[in-house]
């Protein structure tokens, strides 16, 4: 366990939190909103850090981990559901070679989009849904969000939860890449959360 996976995996709580935000109250944080999305479109970055622009931007994270990770009642069972979700999803991803591409392309469009718009605009955030929805969906591990039903009933709050779905798939990518299994989130709790301590 080292601190790039611990990394990518407090990006994946940071993710699970504000999808629960928008699902339940119908807005994420602006700032994390930015970060999270920006980091879809980091496909070539200096180091894993610059995925997120500096460690600094996923303390949320690293909170959210602990939490999960220490014993009490500040476990939320939601947010471990979305992270073993996403891995999940992400392994099928990985295993499929055609979506891959498709994935890829589609990235490059939204890059290029971003010389005319921030990542947060609707119709930006619209277009990394329909990312999820047409090129992660279909390879069926479907991801189940719990919020109010009104606001799960509106396109801008699916839309906004898609672009984080997105967003975690990217991070669960980065804990793949730096060696990441899906054994470690429940066997190496005092590693994490060791190195989380220091991140926040």
């Amino acid at each position: 366990m080292n601190q790039h996976q611990v990394m990518a995996l407090a990006a994946m709580c940071q993710v699970a939190k504000q999808v629960q935000k928008v699902a339940q109250y119908g807005r994420a944080d602006e700032q994390d909103l930015s970060i999270l999305l920006s980091s879809i479109v980091q496909t070539s970055p200096a180091s894993p850090e610059d995925v997120y622009q500096g460690e600094h931007n996923l303390r949320d994270g690293y909170k959210t981990l602990m939490a999960q990770l220490t014993a009490g009642a500040q476990k939320d069972v939601e947010i471990v559901k979305y992270v073993g979700g996403l891995m999940q999803l992400e392994r099928a991803l990985s295993a499929n070679s055609k979506s891959l591409n498709e994935l890829g392309k589609r990235i490059d469009d939204i890059h290029r989009r971003l010389d005319h718009f921030a990542i947060t605009d609707d119709s930006v955030v619209a277009g990394l849904a329909d990312i999820y929805s047409s090129v992660l969906s279909p390879l069926g591990h479907r991801i189940q969000v719990y919020g109010k039903p009104e606001l799960l009933k509106q396109q801008l709050t699916q839309n906004k939860i898609r672009a984080l779905l997105l967003a975690g798939i990217r991070s669960a990518v980065l804990w793949r890449q730096m060696g990441g299994k899906r054994r470690h989130f429940f066997f190496a709790k005092r590693k994490i959360l060791a190195i989380a301590k220091t991140k926040i």
